[in-house]
Formats: structure tokens, C-alpha cells, sequence
């Protein structure tokens, strides 16, 4: 597969050609759903909790005796049944995160990968840089390379005023290719990385 290398105003300067086993994988639906489905467990403080008849106040005798009332037969006004009684199987605190293996998170990186490639959303820049951090700059940048939707910026090297001008827009993102996450790449329309971002991706998975 092989793709442009353009510069920041969008001119094309050279192609560049990926590497197959990374950018061109028959994708796992299944190894990256259960990845994005890890990262959003993970972001869930399991801090919710209801409490049982044991845990609420009061009900310590039996609210009218068990025959002759004409009524139902209670022991309790804390039992689930009653208003202000405990909650019957109801959600306590718990830990959400799980564990997969590590040939399925690479699995699922590289299939979030292949898809944006194939699908034509990877544009690679020979180099990714503002003058300043203002947020004007990197609009002009998008459209300049005519991007729609949300935008995830991917840089090899710390890019700081890159950071600073899009963390004010809702729809542009920039991470660090060290960060680079299945989430994160799904949930971009279009993704955009220098050329060292991609040989260094290329490098640490095929």
C-alpha cells in the first residue's frame, strides 16, 4: 500500500510506502471491540452503591402482628417491598477494568490502523508545524489539507504548540505516538501523522 507524503499546505511531495503487515491487515472486529470496550471500562469509577435492608434504618419489630389484621403479613418496613426499604440486587462498588492478551491488543492497534488506511482517512505530513500555539493556525492548517469531522493529530516528537492551539477546539485531538490508542484512532474521522510518527509505528509493530 502506498500513500502521500504531503506538507502542511497540502502539496504532495513524495509517496510513501507502508508497510502491509500493519496498514493492511484484514481487520478483527472482535479483538477491537473488546479494546475499545477495555478503554471505556477503564474511564468508569465503579464508586455507585444502593443499600440492602441490612444497611438501611429502622424496621427492628414487626409492624402489626401476623394474623387477624386483614392485611398482608409483614416483618419488616425495611423490608424491599416498602418505601424506604432496601434496594433487591442492586449495584455495589466494583472494579470494571478486565485483562486481554497482548497478541489481541496488537491485533486490534493494528486493525484500527488498517481501516483508517484503507478507508483513506491516514494523511501523512512530511512534517507537522506551527510558528505559534494560536488555534487560527491550525484551523488554517485543516483547511489547507480540506479535513472534515474530528481530527486526531499524531506527532513522533512533542509538539507543543500544536497542543496548545487545538486543546480549545472540541473536534481536534493530538497525542503523541507513544499515546496512540484504539479509541482514539476509531474515533477520529480523519487521522493525520508526521512520516516519523508512521515509521515509528511501523517499527514497534510489524
Amino acid at each position: 500500500m502506498k500513500i502521500s507524503v504531503k506538507t502542511s499546505t497540502g502539496e504532495k511531495v513524495r509517496d510513501l510506502t507502508l508497510n502491509d503487515a500493519v496498514w493492511n491487515v484484514d481487520a478483527n472486529l472482535y479483538a477491537l471491540k473488546k479494546m475499545i470496550k477495555l478503554q471505556l471500562d477503564s474511564l468508569r469509577q465503579g464508586t455507585h452503591k444502593t443499600k440492602t435492608r441490612s444497611e438501611v434504618s429502622g424496621g427492628g419489630r414487626k409492624p402489626w402482628r401476623q394474623k387477624g389484621t386483614g392485611r398482608a403479613r409483614q416483618g419488616s418496613i425495611r423490608a424491599t417491598q416498602w418505601r424506604g426499604g432496601g434496594i433487591a440486587g442492586g449495584v455495589t462498588p466494583r472494579d470494571y477494568t478486565f485483562k486481554i492478551n497482548r497478541k489481541e491488543r496488537v491485533s486490534a492497534l493494528k486493525s484500527a490502523l488498517s481501516l483508517k488506511a484503507q478507508e483513506k482517512n491516514l494523511v501523512v505530513l512530511d512534517q507537522i508545524k506551527l510558528e505559534s500555539l494560536k488555534t487560527k493556525d491550525v484551523k488554517n492548517l485543516i483547511r489547507d489539507l480540506k479535513l472534515d469531522g474530528k481530527i486526531l493529530f499524531v506527532t513522533n516528537d512533542d509538539n507543543e504548540n500544536l497542543y496548545m492551539a487545538t486543546r480549545n477546539l472540541g473536534y481536534v485531538y493530538t497525542i503523541l505516538v507513544s499515546e496512540l490508542n484504539v479509541f482514539d484512532i476509531v474515533n477520529a474521522s480523519v487521522v493525520v501523522m508526521d512520516e516519523e510518527a508512521v515509521k515509528k509505528i511501523e517499527e514497534v509493530l510489524k
